[in-house]
């Protein structure tokens, strides 16, 4: 039995709601996988934020028509899996890491920023560093100058009394 026209309406305002805080959204072919292995996927999916949908491609092509991702109606076709993410590089993450484990899920295109992806960009997109891994960097590299200053703040006096300790210390001596 067929979906009701309310429930593909709620389907699709659903998607469109997603999209709407999205900044990628990655189509792929998955024929031919077993319910164990998709299961896999949504829960990797879920973990990283990456929000995983089969749906129609009539329905799909509705919930983008208006977005910046419409340009990627063009390959809304066959049975497709949309992960919409807010994180481009921990969704292109996500399903590559599954795509090279599993031969039948197969990425097909993606879209970002008004602009259609082909799988190539999507894997290389997937090896760049992630937004969290990015962050720390810029920490560290922003860290790095003050703790050094810091250091040498606090050698000043600990050399200084290091230094009187010694002119202490030979004093005594010549004294002794």
């Amino acid at each position: 039995m067929g979906l009701s026209l309310e429930q593909k309406q709620a389907m699709v305002s659903e998607v469109s709601a997603k999209l709407s805080s999205a900044q990628a959204v990655i189509v792929a072919e998955y024929r031919g996988l077993d319910v164990e292995r998709v299961t896999q996927l949504r829960s990797k999916a879920r973990k990283s934020g990456l929000y995983l949908r089969v749906l129609k491609n009539t329905l799909a092509r509705r919930a983008v028509k208006g977005t910046p991702f419409e340009k990627l109606t063009e390959q809304m076709v066959g049975p497709l899996m949309y992960g919409i993410a807010a994180d481009p590089v921990a969704g292109a993450k996500v399903l590559s890491e599954f795509a090279k484990e599993n031969e039948l899920f197969v990425i097909k295109a993606g879209a970002m920023s008004g602009s259609v992806m082909s799988a190539k960009d999507i894997k290389a997109l997937a090896a760049l560093p992630s937004r969290e891994e990015l962050l720390a960097t810029l920490v560290g590299t922003l860290q790095a100058p003050i703790t050094k200053l810091v250091r040498t703040m606090n050698e000043v006096p600990g050399k200084f009394v290091r230094t009187l300790a010694a002119y202490h210390e030979a004093k005594a001596k010549a004294a002794a």
